[in-house]
């Protein structure tokens, strides 16, 4: 890490960050000559950090705060190691970090953590998932009183309308984009094919397979911290929330997976299309924790507006080989890749809860071995199913009761995010939606 500095030594600023539980970035900004410090001895700052509401505030009642004095943790880099903030006038390099207790221990409130102790069940098991995501988001003209799409810096109009896999689309913001690919490379972060989607100035880009799982939730992450930032030095928004405009399809943020054994095959592959037992124990997981798995992939109270029927987002627990309208999804092509593709969670989720609630979820699935419901056929809105919670409350009460949830996630974790979320759910209800969507733009 430090050959790293050595190498670039126009970088005059580092900055330290964690993600919190609302996946915001927190940290702190150091002059690069005191990194020996971050990197060798660690930073530190109160645990209750990783567990502010949306708006940066501590929780009220949470036993992290006054209650136990409000304790420092010790934030020590990940793998990651340092990498380049394109987006930032200055050169400047970020240091991902992540939270222990003093001793050493894994902070279990930290997100990252959270997923790392799901990776910790597979590989008891002899077991390596590989992962990839698919992030949706919106280019946004926020400067006015109205969101709008940004005028092209080609012609300077303004597409008024969604532009399904659209070239055009996609090279009225050629600069951006090619800026985006540069940046992506710099950071190390795997960004494959890029398209145009459905929704007014809306884009998707997939970012490529990989078989550490903390990696890809790290891409998800550092990618939506990327996008926001070099949106705004071409002069708008980009915003991963997941519906800021109602009449328009909002952004999701779907999952691809599957599992190696340790001689590196996937199990899920069978040789044909149905895929092998342990795939569809793993469906089943999935569905089993759907219902208190529903706060994770739908955090923010603007969530919910995304996950209504008829709209590519699902809202019956189901599965299904080849069929977008079910929640979990069974890919055609070849029985070598073959994988699940997870579906229901939103463009403003945090990346490393929403992959631990996914391959926690599997794992349980796989441990249990038993078989899911048969896959449903034709339209899923159609179909008479169970329902994943469709409003903020009953979401926030599922993942708090939820035995399948206990499996996945730390105690402490559950009872942080709970206290989280009851808090937002009350200062959100005073606030119209035009202004919980000022609130979500530029955070989620």
């Amino acid at each position: 890490m430090k050959n790293w500095l050595r190498k670039n030594p126009q970088v005059r600023t580092i900055r330290v960050a964690a993600a919190d539980l609302n996946g915001q970035a927190r940290g702190k900004r150091i002059p690069s000559r005191y990194a020996d410090k971050a990197v060798e001895g660690g930073t530190r700052f109160p645990m209750s950090v990783l567990n502010l509401d949306i708006w940066g505030e501590d929780i009220d009642d949470s036993p992290l705060v006054f209650e136990s004095g409000d304790k420092d943790g010790v934030l020590k880099p990940t793998e990651r190691g340092f990498m380049p903030m394109p987006w930032l006038d200055a050169p400047t390099a970020l240091l991902p970090i992540w939270m222990f207790h003093e001793e050493g221990r894994p902070y279990d409130g930290d997100p990252r953590h959270a997923l790392r102790a799901v990776l910790d069940r597979y590989k008891a098991r002899g077991l390596t998932p590989v992962c990839a995501v698919e992030l949706e988001f919106f280019l946004i003209d926020d400067s006015g009183r109205k969101l709008q799409v940004p005028p092209s810096p080609r012609s300077g109009k303004r597409r008024v309308a969604g532009e399904i896999l659209s070239l055009r689309a996609l090279d009225q913001f050629d600069t951006f984009f090619t800026d985006l690919y540069d940046a992506c490379e710099e950071m190390d972060i795997p960004a494959d094919t890029a398209i145009s989607e459905a929704g007014l100035g809306q884009f998707e880009i997939n970012l490529m397979h990989c078989d550490d799982a903390l990696r890809a939730a790290d891409d998800a992450w550092l990618f939506k911290m990327l996008v926001k930032g070099l949106a705004r030095r071409h002069g708008f928004a980009a915003s991963f929330m997941a519906k800021p405009y109602a009449d328009y399809s909002g952004s999701g943020l779907h999952m691809h997976f599957s599992v190696l054994d340790a001689e590196g095959n996937n199990v899920f592959d069978n040789g044909g299309d149905d895929g092998t037992d342990v795939l569809r124990h793993a469906v089943a997981g999935c569905l089993n924790a759907m219902p208190g798995s529903a706060l994770i992939f739908a955090p923010h109270a603007n969530s919910f507006d995304r996950m209504v029927p008829g709209s590519h987002a699902p809202t019956g627990i189901s599965w299904a080989y080849e069929n977008r309208t079910s929640a979990i999804r069974i890919p055609s092509g070849p029985a070598a890749a073959r994988r699940i593709e997870h579906r229901v969670a939103g463009g403003d989720v945090n990346p490393y809860l929403m992959l631990a609630a996914v391959l926690g979820a599997a794992i349980n699935g796989i441990e249990d071995a038993k078989a899911p419901p048969k896959p449903i056929t034709g339209n899923a809105y159609a179909a008479d199913l169970p329902q994943i919670p469709g409003d903020w409350k009953s979401a926030i009460d599922a993942f708090e009761a939820d035995t399948e949830i206990a499996r996945i996630f730390a105690p402490d974790l559950i009872r942080n995010l709970v206290l989280t979320k009851r808090q937002e759910l009350h200062y959100m209800q005073e606030l119209t939606p035009a202004e919980q969507v000022t609130i979500y733009l530029d955070t989620v």
